[in-house]
């Protein structure tokens, strides 16, 4: 009898898992949402952290302000303990994307302790504080077994990793040489979509036609890579987001559409099914004004709008699992958010659906894994801004 590689060995259960969600998708919908205990996870200090991901081990990964808030870094959660995962010789890291695998490995983005000739504000500096943000290489990095590993670049000076799949690949992007006109002050470099691995390897992902740059942002183990594709700009979002694309075994990109906007459109997840959500500017008269709207796009069904919660106007789906639960924020006009679980479609605040544990006021749902356990943010008793892990009851 042949022997099973360990790679055929996790897509065979993957495709077990893909076919059993397939017969659940079949089944009649079911209106009732799960009730959730709500956790609290602990800081490394300071007055801020937030929950990114969540995998199938029950691992949340994200990162928390150090005393002070001048830093933060990249913190796993696992089992209730608390794991800083330190940076690459810089003051700040953090994962900031879902990170989806089953094998120890985590992903994100460090920064060193190299100057950054050019002192970009890059991709990295939207995410850290202000007062240590900038002035430092930052590098996408993947942590195993208590050992962080920068990822290479294009041959620029910044990269940027998201999502790493069971297969030991790692999605993300990273500047080239490229000195790109249409990149806005400090800004100088292009940046492509790249997977990291297994192993070595580095493969780059192109852009639609008239595009510059691309950057992926999620992927399966099933051969697609979901990102975007459009010009330079500031190195974050906006009009570096003109288009979404899916790339399918590292073909040429495939527009997936959108609500008209012209900016801000982001895939943010996709499952093993190939399902993607994310969050899409509401029409081309946003312009460049961040006014999302979430989605789910689908082979067979095309892009299809999410829902807000009643009376809310803007929304983003950041997560998505096998089962089909997607995960994201509604937000009204005037700013305030809540978390939200949608089920077929059906939105519903997943404060109304915490019966016990912690006193949180959840603003935003940022992963779902396959038990249904939600990671995020909220805002405790105290004011402080905090990760959380909300888990379903069964009673």
């Amino acid at each position: 009898m042949k022997k099973l590689t360990a790679r055929a060995i996790i897509v065979a259960a993957l495709l077990v898992v893909a076919a059993a969600a397939a017969t659940a998708s079949a089944r009649p919908k079911r209106a009732a949402f799960a009730s959730y205990r709500l956790d609290n996870l602990d800081s490394l200090g300071g007055t801020s952290s937030v929950g990114f991901s969540v995998n199938d081990r029950g691992w949340v990964a994200g990162r928390s302000n150090l005393p002070g808030n001048q830093s933060r870094h990249a913190t796993l959660w696992r089992n209730g303990a608390l794991t800083d995962l330190d940076t690459l010789g810089g003051a700040n890291s953090a994962v900031l994307w879902p990170v989806k695998n089953i094998r120890g490995i985590v992903s994100g983005i460090a920064q060193t302790n190299e100057p950054d000739p050019y002192n970009e504000k890059w991709s990295c500096g939207f995410f850290f504080p202000s007062a240590t943000g900038r002035g430092k290489r930052c590098l996408g990095f993947r942590w195993q077994n208590d050992v962080m590993t920068p990822l290479p670049t294009l041959g620029g000076t910044h990269g940027f990793a998201t999502g790493t799949n069971n297969l030991g690949q790692t999605a993300g992007w990273a500047e080239n040489t490229v000195h790109d006109t249409t990149c806005e002050s400090p800004q100088v470099f292009q940046f492509r979509a790249v997977v990291w691995g297994p192993g070595t390897r580095m493969r780059q992902l192109r852009p639609l036609s008239g595009d510059t740059v691309t950057a992926a942002t999620a992927l399966n183990d099933f051969g697609r890579v979901v990102g975007i594709s459009g010009i330079c700009d500031q190195a974050a979002g906006r009009f570096s987001a003109t288009h979404m694309v899916v790339w399918d075994h590292g073909g040429p990109p495939r527009n997936i559409g959108g609500f008209g906007g012209v900016a801000w459109n982001t895939p943010m997840a996709v499952n093993e099914q190939g399902a993607v959500v994310g969050f899409a500017n509401a029409a081309a008269a946003s312009r460049a004004d961040l006014d999302p709207r979430a989605f789910i796009w689908t082979e067979g069904g095309g892009l299809r709008p999410l829902a807000a919660l009643p009376g809310d106007l803007m929304s983003q789906a950041t997560g998505i699992n096998e089962w089909g639960q997607v995960v994201g924020q509604s937000c009204d006009a005037d700013g305030n958010c809540h978390g939200v679980l949608w089920q077929n479609g059906v939105p519903a605040n997943l404060n109304d659906l915490v019966v016990s544990g912690d006193l949180t006021n959840i603003t935003t749902a940022n992963d779902i894994d396959d038990f249904g356990r939600i990671t995020g943010q909220g805002v405790d008793s105290t004011g402080k801004l905090v990760a959380f892990q909300a888990t379903p009851t069964f009673h």
